[in-house]
């Protein structure tokens, strides 16, 4: 923490290699509009603050710090007179983050010089204006090429998790299926009339009646629809009653199944009536409802690992990893797998449109990062509608190129930041939601690598960007953040 001020001697920064070859009417400023504080054992500044001042060490002992995860890492401890921290990057203006990245504190009583922000601004631009082009140049374009750089890491490092991760689970899902369909083939044998050559598996005791009424249930559902909890509920309890009526223990559970299988108490009655003794009943009932319960739990396998396939085909798709970077692909295919990928994100209160012009001949992209600019538009048109909302995707054809629509019905962006949407680091969520980076790496990826052109339009509940790509692999105009109009996402009139 700082205490009192000192007096400033130009003489003494005269000797710091910052300040060597300065005349004496510069140090002169220095002494004028920058001070001299003691400050005690303590930070000095902490990392996400503002900067507001230069600092130079004069006397005593600076130690910088990075916060990773949830604890400050030093990378950096000196007691070298003129080491410096703090606003150095204050000649950048607003071109850059004017945040701290790091964390600077004193270890023991020292002497700092200190120097205001736009003080020190003020004196690289004035001073040395030629250095300040060259600094520009290096620090902007060295940023631009480690965002690429990071990014396609980035990109690669999913990728190959995506890769091994499929490639583990495709072969336990494959064996899974086809178990499953083994034993279905196998228990379908168990269906078959009595006196079927194949039937001899089945209780030879069993009555017509109910091996008839066990093949109409199972065949009811795989058509069946489901039925409202209203109606179940009914049904369930006038299955409930008449079972009870017999004498069939565990009535409430049985009756669910059968529900499920289109079974009526009129049914039950009529297997009932074919029976020569009542006691028989329950083992008749129990053994239907085996024979049911059995193939609901196949169809739930089914489901599952139909499920877990498909989320494997996906995860294929939307890695691209296996395939060439740059190839022709059916866009609405590298739509759904990210659809697919972030259908958890989306959430149920959202409602997904999908309206495709499946007439649209494959186009020429780098399929991975294409998925990484549907990937951030989507997120952030579901973001914009706060769970709630609809979502819609459209693709269409406008001229000589595609046109993909992402549209969301939210709020909408704000007039007043329209012009800064595109910018890197802008963004309007909340510190830790965004690093205000997806829409100018999106934007990068669709109109320098691609030759294409990233728009939007928004007002109150309707938003919607637009991405257009050439169908061959000529270069185009590009560039555009606001282009022509379209027909907008509001869903079409069916005919």
């Amino acid at each position: 923490m700082s205490g009192r001020n000192l007096p400033c001697d130009a003489a003494e920064l005269r000797t710091l290699f910052l300040f060597e070859k300065l005349d004496d009417d510069q140090l002169a400023w220095l002494c004028r509009n920058g001070r001299v504080e003691w400050f005690e054992s303590g930070y000095v500044y902490r990392e996400d603050d503002l900067a507001t001042s230069f600092f130079v060490l004069l006397e005593g002992e600076f130690a910088i710090s990075r916060r990773v995860a949830d604890e400050d890492v030093e990378i950096n401890r000196t007691s070298h007179v003129g080491a410096y921290a703090g606003a150095w990057r204050s000649f950048f203006g607003d071109r850059v983050s004017q945040t701290l990245d790091n964390t600077l504190r004193t270890t023991k009583p020292s002497r700092v010089y200190v120097l205001p922000a736009d003080k020190f601004a003020e004196l690289m631009r004035e001073w040395y204006p030629m250095p300040v082009h060259l600094l520009e140049g290096l620090f902007l374009g060295l940023k631009n090429t480690q965002q690429a750089i990071s990014q396609r890491e980035r990109l690669l490092a999913l990728g190959a998790l995506a890769a091994g991760l499929t490639h583990e689970l495709n072969n336990p899902v494959a064996a899974a299926m086809r178990a499953t369909a083994a034993l279905r083939e196998r228990l379908a044998g168990t269906r078959r009339p009595l006196g079927s050559p194949s039937a001899e598996d089945v209780d030879r005791d069993e009555p017509a009646s109910l091996v008839d009424l066990r093949r109409q249930a199972i065949d009811h559902l795989e058509r069946a629809q489901q039925l409202g909890p209203l109606e179940a509920s009914d049904r369930e309890d006038d299955l409930v009653d008449w079972l009870d009526a017999h004498g069939i223990t565990d009535a409430w559970r049985i009756a669910s199944t059968f529900v499920q299988a289109g079974l009526t108490a009129d049914r039950l009655g009529a297997v009932a009536d074919t029976l020569a003794d009542d006691s028989t009943l329950a083992d008749v009932l129990g053994r239907l409802h085996r024979a049911i319960d059995i193939e609901l739990l196949m169809d739930e396998m089914d489901g599952a690992t139909a499920r877990i396939a498909a989320l494997v085909t996906a995860a294929q798709e939307y890695s691209q990893l296996d395939r060439t970077p740059y190839r022709d692909v059916d866009v609405h295919e590298l739509l759904d797998s990210t659809l697919l990928m972030l259908n958890r994100r989306i959430g149920d209160g959202i409602a997904v449109v999908v309206e495709y012009d499946r007439d649209l001949p494959p186009i020429p992209v780098y399929a991975a990062e294409m998925n990484q600019v549907w990937t951030n538009l989507i997120s952030n048109a579901v973001d914009a509608m706060n769970g709630h909302g609809t979502l819609t995707v459209r693709t269409s054809r406008d001229d000589d190129r595609l046109l993909v629509e992402i549209c969301d019905t939210g709020a909408g962006v704000a007039e007043e930041i329209k012009s800064r949407i595109f910018e890197p680091f802008f963004t309007t969520k909340p510190v830790g939601a965004g690093t205000g980076l997806g829409l100018d790496v999106s934007w990068r990826i669709v109109t320098n690598k691609h030759r294409g052109d990233l728009s939007f339009e928004s007002s109150p509940g309707h938003t919607r960007f637009m991405v257009r790509l050439p169908f061959d692999a000529a270069p185009g105009t590009g560039g555009l953040r606001e282009g022509a109009r379209s027909p907008g996402c509001r869903p079409r009139s069916k005919a």
